[in-house]
C-alpha cells in the first residue's frame, strides 16, 4: 500500500502542484451552487447584502443596539456585527463541511486516482470567494454610510491569512475523522453554533467581566474577529505580536491536521 508523505513540504507542494485542479473545482462548486436560478451567481452578492440590511434594521431600529454607550450611530452595530460574521462564516463553512468531504466523494477514493488532500482546499477556495463578496458588500455599505474607508483595511488579508492555516488544519483532521466516526458532523454542527455565541460577534469582549474575559480569548476565533474588526471599522493597526503567535499556532495546527490526514487516508477505502 502506498505511503503518503506527511511533511510540511508535501503540504505546500501538493497545493502548488494541484493549484489548477483546486481552482477549476472551486469554480465549478461556486457556479453549481447557483445553477438553475434566475440571477445565478449574483445571489452570492445579494445574500450578504440582504443580511446586512436585515441586521441594520433589526439591531438599530428594533433593539436600538449600540456597540458602546458613547455611540449614537444606528448603523455602527450592524457593520461591526457583520465584520465579525464574515470571519465566522468562513470558519463555519469549511469546518461544517469537512467531516463529509470524503464521504460525499467516495468515487475519488475507490475508483479514481485523485489527490484527496486537496478537497479541503477546494472547500476553502469556495468559502473565500463568498468571504470576498461579503467583504465587498461591507466596504460598499461603509462607503455609502460613512465615506472613505480606513487605510488599515489593507491589513485584513494579513489578518485572515494565518487564520486560513488554522481552518485547513481543522478541515484535514475532521475530514479524516468523519470517515471513521460518522457522528462527527453532528457534533461539529453543535460546536460551531456554540462558538458563534462564545465569540465576540454580537458583543464586544469588554462586555464580559474580567474574570471571564480570559476564557473568551482561548477561543481561536476571538483574536481574528477583533483584529479584522479593528482594521475594517475602527481604523486600528493589528497587534502584530498576536498575529505572529497566531501564525505559529496556525502553521502547527495545519501541519498536524495534514499529517493526521495523510497517515489515516490509507484506511479510507476499507471503511467506505
Amino acid at each position: 500500500m502506498r505511503d503518503y508523505s506527511a511533511s510540511p513540504v508535501e503540504m505546500v507542494a501538493s497545493l502548488w502542484q494541484n493549484r489548477e485542479l483546486i481552482t477549476a473545482s472551486a469554480k465549478r462548486e461556486v457556479l453549481g451552487r447557483y445553477r438553475g436560478s434566475v440571477m445565478g451567481i449574483l445571489w452570492s452578492f445579494f445574500n450578504p447584502l440582504f443580511m446586512l440590511a436585515v441586521y441594520t434594521f433589526v439591531f438599530s431600529e428594533i433593539f436600538k443596539a449600540r456597540w458602546n454607550a458613547a455611540s449614537e450611530s444606528k448603523t455602527e452595530f450592524a457593520l461591526v456585527l457583520f465584520a465579525g460574521l464574515i470571519v465566522f462564516n468562513l470558519f463555519a463553512e469549511c469546518v461544517n463541511r469537512a467531516p463529509s468531504l470524503i464521504l460525499s466523494n467516495v468515487n475519488y477514493v475507490k475508483k479514481v486516482v485523485f489527490p484527496l488532500e486537496v478537497l479541503p482546499w477546494i472547500t476553502l477556495a469556495s468559502a473565500l470567494f463568498h468571504c470576498a463578496v461579503s467583504f465587498a458588500v461591507w466596504v460598499i455599505a461603509y462607503v455609502v454610510l460613512y465615506g472613505t474607508p480606513h487605510l488599515t483595511m489593507m491589513y485584513v488579508p494579513f489578518v485572515i491569512f494565518p487564520f486560513i492555516f488554522l481552518v485547513m488544519g481543522l478541515s484535514w483532521g475532521l475530514a479524516s475523522l468523519g470517515v471513521y466516526l460518522r457522528d462527527v458532523s453532528q457534533v461539529i454542527g453543535i460546536v460551531t453554533t456554540v462558538l458563534m455565541f462564545l465569540s465576540p460577534i454580537f458583543y464586544p469582549a469588554t462586555a464580559l467581566p474580567e474574570s471571564y474575559r480570559g476564557w473568551l480569548y482561548l477561543n481561536p476565533l476571538t483574536p481574528i474577529i477583533e483584529q479584522t474588526r479593528d482594521a475594517l471599522y475602527w481604523g486600528r493597526s493589528p497587534d502584530f505580536m498576536v498575529l505572529l503567535i497566531y501564525w505559529l499556532v496556525g502553521a502547527l495546527v495545519s501541519w498536524i491536521g495534514f499529517a493526521w490526514f495523510q497517515k489515516t487516508r490509507k484506511g479510507f477505502s476499507d471503511v467506505l
